[in-house]
């Protein structure tokens, strides 16, 4: 990987990202809203806004669920076929010792990478009555939780880490609990 290579790529990636969210924002000015202008949300997202507004947000729509595709289909279809490829590679190792390790290496990634998708699928494309609360729980578990779990699940790999996180635990089981 030459830097020439990875600049190309971090501006592909940041064209490609503003593009997207600019063709939401083109679509959401659009449209006409009715009725109080508040959101009953904690930021202010795409979801939200259509349902705001009294004119027809089918174009919005159909735009959130072709962009679905490249944004989150595709990236989760690549992970997935490289979990599979890495558990079946690793599954080829003759050493348990190695087995076990190799997996404690891949297993925090896959958990981030896991929780992010999911919230993020389930929000994107809702179940039949979901509930503007249970809309605004998976927001934040995509917004919020994921980047917040990301550095604990992969510091919890450091061993001095998991000694003192056992110690502070230990302290606080036997000070508090006679």
């Amino acid at each position: 990987m030459t830097w020439n290579h990875c600049v190309k790529l971090a501006i592909m990636c940041w064209l490609v990202g503003f593009t997207i969210i600019l063709s939401d924002i083109i679509s959401v000015t659009k449209l006409k809203s009715c009725g109080p202008n508040v959101i009953d949300h904690f930021f202010c997202d795409l979801v939200p806004l259509l349902t705001m507004s009294c004119s027809d947000t089918f174009i919005a729509q159909l735009k959130i669920y072709l962009l679905t595709f490249p944004v989150a289909i595709i990236p989760s279809i690549i992970i997935i076929t490289s979990y599979v490829n890495i558990v079946s590679t690793i599954l080829r190792i003759p050493s348990s010792t190695g087995r076990q390790k190799a997996f404690s290496t891949c297993s925090s990634h896959l958990i981030v990478v896991s929780i992010f998708y999911l919230s993020l699928l389930m929000y994107v494309f809702p179940t039949r009555g979901q509930t503007l609360t249970i809309s605004k729980i998976l927001s934040l578990l995509y917004t919020v939780f994921t980047p917040f779990i990301n550095p604990i699940i992969y510091s919890l790999r450091n061993k001095d880490i998991k000694r003192a996180l056992k110690e502070t635990i230990w302290k606080y089981y036997f000070s508090n609990f006679p």
